[in-house]
């Protein structure tokens, strides 16, 4: 079983394909076979695709807590180097693109290229009141999936998340039923994130000097605070674009793979041409 040891956590993560190297970092709740859907000829053909699960997540090692995101900070940047694919193209969707982000603010070397899906970084926004407005619906859901998962009721707050944060209502059951597995396997992790008290914060400042080029997308049907944390980011970063998956939200890459590939292939292409 291929693992990296980092900053004393093994590290599960496998690797297909051939090319530039390009590290997928997966959200809250699930693990690294979230992405099998987005990693066909496409992606496999072009890229050596590494994709792995965060500590705490599927076959990584589970540790007392899951430990703080500047920890998934640390782990990817070792999995990076420990790998020898600095500087790699990475993708991270969700919790996986603060700590995409939240990495390149202070390791842009490590990066080729960053496509990011929704990071729920509402610290960026903590100053506008409409964007506070907008998120409160999303944080009230939030503090009732953790009552959930206090009580162990584990499986009651991954459907709640996935209706009332995620994918919208009567989600849970389309669902393949093993990926609501891994939902519920993992939400206790998802637990353990929210009592890190930067989990939603960045450091802008030392984003604003990534240089590297960035793909921001969201899903059309998404709570539209997302787009208020897309445009603020894209107000600091250099060089970005943007990117809508129509009829998607919070995981395209499981609902939409033929769309979301295709825009990630595209974006790493036309960043490699243009350095």
């Amino acid at each position: 079983m291929p693992q990296v040891h980092a900053n004393s956590v093994n590290l599960f993560y496998e690797t297909v394909g051939d090319g530039e190297p390009l590290v997928l970092v997966h959200g809250s709740w699930n693990d690294h076979t979230s992405w099998q859907p987005a990693i066909e000829a496409d992606l496999r053909a072009s890229f050596t695709v590494v994709s792995y699960d965060r500590r705490g997540h599927g076959e990584s090692e589970k540790v007392p807590g899951q430990g703080t995101r500047r920890q998934d900070e640390d782990d990817l940047a070792a999995l990076i180097e420990e790998l020898g694919h600095a500087p790699a193209h990475v993708a991270g969707n969700s919790f996986g693109a603060s700590v995409v982000l939240g990495l390149a603010a202070s390791r842009p070397e490590l990066f080729r290229s960053i496509t990011v899906h929704e990071p729920p970084l509402v610290g960026v926004v903590a100053d506008d009141p409409e964007s506070l407005a907008q998120v409160q619906p999303t944080m009230i859901s939030c503090d009732a999936v953790m009552d959930h998962l206090r009580k162990g009721e584990d499986e009651q707050g991954a459907r709640l998340f996935v209706e009332e944060v995620a994918l919208g209502p009567g989600m849970w059951d389309q669902l393949p039923a093993a990926l609501r597995e891994t939902f519920v396997t993992n939400a206790q992790t998802w637990l353990d994130e929210q009592t890190d008290p930067s989990w939603a914060e960045l450091d802008v400042d030392g984003l604003a000097a990534c240089t590297v080029p960035v793909l921001l997308s969201r899903g059309s049907v998404s709570p539209t605070w997302f787009s208020k944390v897309m445009d603020r980011l894209a107000a600091t970063l250099p060089h970005t674009q943007r990117h809508t998956f129509e009829g998607a939200g919070h995981i395209p890459h499981i609902t939409h793979p033929q769309e979301y590939r295709a825009a990630l292939a595209e974006f790493i292409r036309s960043a490699s041409a243009g350095r």
